[in-house]
């Protein structure tokens, strides 16, 4: 039997999103015969977490459907007990990168990754818990519908189970590493306030996640296609394409990856960094992995937190350091797109080394050009004036600090996915609780 892992990470109230999720768990067992792991990873307050757990118990019971709600404390330790198997250098360093303080999207999920190998699984779906399904005629619009059939198979193989193929041959006999659509709805990041606000200044701020040097026409482009994911329109039939998956085309909160993927290379564990979770779907496309993009598309909306005045802080803060990271994955982007297949070992599986030198490489990166982001950054919101402008203070006396921290996220990422084959192996021989919060 298939044994997979339908993970929803969340740190704020989401009962109906709970319920939610453990219905497409059934439907994944119903429809495929899957034993399906749903793992839901708890960060939230006490009484938060209770009435999760209480909505969890009230779940119907589901052949095929495992449900583990596991709080912070149960997943420390887990991964103390597996960090101590693995015999890491800097345990305590180790578990601070795993489970950090702060908020921390791919941290988040590279502890879904390490239970899932502890659980057995061969492949991870992610969910995310500000987004919800689709209904069409009274149905609820699962991703696990394309997920499924292909994933882990070989290109060729797989070529039944969609609409269309779009992959040259020589990428054929690899294996599906990557299932994924988007979203419709708001925007994936918050910041369509800015927009409104003042339309040059939006392109100009979301226009800094671009490289330094890049082209105005290709600049513009990407502003106009960032964070949008698949618009407002709302499913009608399923439409499934065979190919390299484009990372702009996939969200987060609507993606699946084999174990051999996510087994080899983790997520950067970078803290208060949006974006920080995409890295993977980078790493298949260039390197050659094929993958099916779908349009199951999820829809996404708002929580009421980022509107109040620390909600704004926080948020902007992860803005900015997600522009300030692209100094280093924009290298790193390029080097693994030169690399292509040979990133690859002669079993078709992601080689860690490459990717642990461009990261490394990446660090010795002259850091002007985000003292240029900053200042940028600065001109743009004090001219929106307002909590922009107070915000554009408080960034004044973070600024030496933000620099340091975003060449320090990448150093923490290398030593993350240098120690990572070692953990994943160490993972599967640790039990990952007994299930409660």
């Amino acid at each position: 039997m298939n044994r997979v892992c339908l993970c929803l990470p969340t740190n704020r109230a989401c009962p109906a999103t709970i319920r939610a999720i453990h219905e497409e768990a059934a439907y994944a067992a119903r429809h495929f015969g899957a034993d399906v792991q749903l793992l839901v990873l708890d960060s939230c307050d006490d009484r938060t977490r209770a009435e999760h757990a209480r909505v969890v118990a009230q779940l119907q019971p589901t052949a095929g459907v495992t449900v583990h709600h596991l709080g912070e404390e149960t997943q420390r330790d887990f991964l103390r007990r597996a960090i101590r198997r693995a015999g890491l250098a800097e345990p305590d360093r180790m578990l601070g990168l795993l489970l950090p303080a702060g908020v921390s999207y791919g941290a988040c999920t590279d502890r879904a990754f390490l239970l899932a190998a502890a659980l057995g699984c061969r492949s991870v779906h992610r969910r995310d818990s500000d987004s919800t399904y689709q209904v069409r005629h009274g149905e609820k619009v699962f991703p696990v519908h394309h997920e499924l059939p292909s994933l882990g198979l070989r290109a060729a193989d797989a070529s039944a189970h969609v609409t269309v193929t779009d992959l040259d041959p020589a990428h054929t006999g690899r294996p599906v590493s990557l299932a994924g659509a988007s979203f419709i709805g708001e925007l994936s990041v918050d910041i369509a306030e800015i927009r409104r606000l003042d339309e040059g200044i939006y392109h100009d701020v979301v226009g800094l996640w671009a490289p330094a040097d890049c082209h105005p026409e290709a600049r513009h482009r990407l502003v106009e296609e960032s964070f949008t994911g698949a618009g407002t329109t709302p499913f009608t039939r399923d439409h499934s394409t065979l190919t390299l998956v484009d990372p702009m085309r996939v969200d987060m909160c609507n993606i699946a990856l084999h174990h051999d993927v996510y087994e080899r290379i983790p997520l950067p564990p970078a803290t208060d960094t949006i974006g920080s979770d995409y890295f993977l779907t980078h790493l298949v496309h260039d390197a050659t992995l094929p993958g099916v993009l779908h349009n199951r598309h999820i829809e996404n909306f708002h929580t009421p937190e980022r509107r109040t005045d620390a909600g704004f802080l926080a948020y902007q803060t992860r803005f900015v350091k997600f522009l300030l990271s692209m100094l280093y994955f924009h290298h790193v982007y390029d080097r693994l797109a030169a690399a292509g297949a040979a990133l690859l070992d002669d079993r078709q599986r992601v080689r860690a080394r490459p990717v642990v030198e461009f990261l490394r490489e990446s660090t010795t990166l002259d850091r002007a050009e985000n003292a240029w982001r900053l200042d940028r950054i600065d001109t743009a919101y004090r001219k929106l004036g307002g909590r922009y402008e107070e915000f554009a203070e408080r960034l004044t006396y973070r600024r030496e600090e933000l620099l340091d921290r975003a060449r320090r996220d990448i150093d923490d990422f290398a030593l993350l996915a240098e120690a990572w084959p070692a953990l994943v192996d160490a993972a599967r021989d640790t039990a990952p609780g007994n299930g409660s919060p």
